[in-house]
């Protein structure tokens, strides 16, 4: 029994909220007094679903921001980190960025996942021996996880792989496939892993092989991911190329639907966003990725008002706080627009909880209801960032990672007074990363 002095339910926020747990999930809710229940302070939220992770790019943070250069130096950078990795670093990586996640809220994490192979691109002797190290990762983290199993082609539209690109394929999207249908039935029936699918983008899979890796996402009812319109150069080529943007080309290959995510969507065209609303795609907006690599301001609230759901994801972790990613759409917003009060408190949350959750899979999760995944991250109240307020205005728009003192995931309490069951985050960190270096 936990006894939370306010609770954000769907009703609103309530006081004095007592909430019962059975094994990973919530048995009952009400209000009383504590009684012998656990006392969580401050304002307690259903679990953050962190939509969209690429987990080795946060051994960039704090070292990519040197100098000058826009997306395609960065992006040389990142290379240089993922030609260094194997099964066993990338399980110590990702470990301590998991159990960053956890430190922040996160309970549930969507891992865009092509770093298949070994460096020279031949397989390892379990070809999926990267993924299963990410899945372990998340687990001794405490995260449930939607492994986003990514077809990756070409290294560009009409550009063949080279490099370390060779590390991200299959061959094609038949291989993928093969490969992914073991995944799959490895960890089938397994309540805490998704094994979800994803097209890397319109320049890392030609739209004839799309159509496969869309097949895989009904055959197993899974979630399906694609980066789409990141950049204005892609936009321009896909246009070129196949004369339609990059969201015509998906949509007309099938990749659209209610359990598709297109992931950035920075620069869409009205018919774009029509169709991905029309369609019931997700919208996972990553505004501190888009922002540190100078991608532009999407058009989340005229997506959103079509009815197309808007999710969040912190990508190449420059920062893992989804109270910042949530405000960071509204104040976005704000700078392109020149007004203010484009989103409410209560839609920014719900698209960093609820929506997040069903995009990877999930959809029993993110909200404080029976029968849902016991999932509850308390925010501190009385720090020097939320003193004074007691709403949720005081979480989205003033509340930073560091807030978060309690964590229960799945019914497992995995943060505890702000530390983390794996011991100190920081020098797990420290210690991957600067091995990897």
């Amino acid at each position: 029994m936990y006894w939370c002095e306010y609770a954000w339910l769907p009703g609103g926020v309530a006081d004095g909220v007592l909430i019962e747990v059975e094994g990973a999930r919530i048995a009952q809710i009400g209000q009383g007094a504590q009684g012998s229940a656990e006392r969580l302070a401050g304002l307690t939220i259903p679990g953050l679903a962190n939509a969209h992770s690429h987990a080795f790019h946060r051994a960039l943070r704090g070292t990519a921001q040197e100098g000058k250069g826009d997306f395609w130096t960065w992006r040389d950078g990142m290379y240089e980190v993922a030609a260094r990795l194997d099964p066993d670093s990338y399980l110590q990586l990702a470990r301590a960025v998991y159990a960053e996640m956890a430190l922040a809220g996160v309970t549930c994490v969507g891992e865009f996942h092509y770093l298949h192979h070994a460096p020279d691109g031949r397989p390892y002797a379990d070809p999926n021996a990267m993924g299963h190290a990410l899945i372990r990762a998340a687990r001794d983290a405490g995260l449930r996880i939607a492994l986003l199993d990514t077809c990756y082609v070409s290294g560009g539209i009409g550009v063949p792989l080279s490099g370390t690109q060779l590390r991200f394929t299959d061959g094609d999207a038949e291989g993928w496939a093969a490969r992914a249908e073991h995944l799959a039935s490895d960890y089938e029936g397994q309540p805490d892993v998704e094994i979800g699918a994803a097209i890397h983008s319109v320049r890392g899979v030609p739209p004839e092989q799309m159509p496969v890796v869309a097949e895989f996402s009904h055959r197993y009812a899974a979630p399906l991911h694609v980066h789409v319109s990141e950049q204005q150069a892609e936009n321009t080529a896909c246009v070129e190329t196949y004369a339609a943007t990059p969201t015509q080309v998906l949509h007309e290959r099938g990749v659209m639907g209610p359990r598709s995510t297109v992931v950035h969507a920075t620069h869409l065209t009205d018919v774009d966003v029509e169709l991905l609303a029309q369609s019931g795609t997700y919208i996972c907006m990553c505004p501190t990725t888009e922002r540190d690599l100078a991608d532009g301001i999407g058009p989340a609230r005229a997506a959103a008002d079509r009815g197309a759901p808007i999710t969040l994801g912190s990508d190449s972790h420059a920062v893992i706080d989804l109270f910042e990613e949530a405000r960071a759409v509204e104040l976005d917003e704000r700078l392109a627009s020149g007004k203010r009060g484009h989103w409410r408190a209560a839609e920014l949350l719900a698209a960093a909880t609820g929506a997040g959750h069903s995009s990877l899979g999930f959809p029993d999760a993110g909200q404080l209801v029976p029968g849902a995944w016991a999932d509850l991250v308390s925010v501190r109240l009385d720090s020097v960032r939320t003193a004074g307020a007691k709403g949720l205005e005081a979480v989205v728009f003033a509340a930073t990672a560091a807030d978060v003192h309690s964590v229960v995931s799945g019914g497992r309490r995995v943060v505890a007074e702000g530390r983390h069951q794996l011991g100190d985050v920081g020098s797990m960190l420290a210690k991957a990363i600067g091995e990897l270096r």
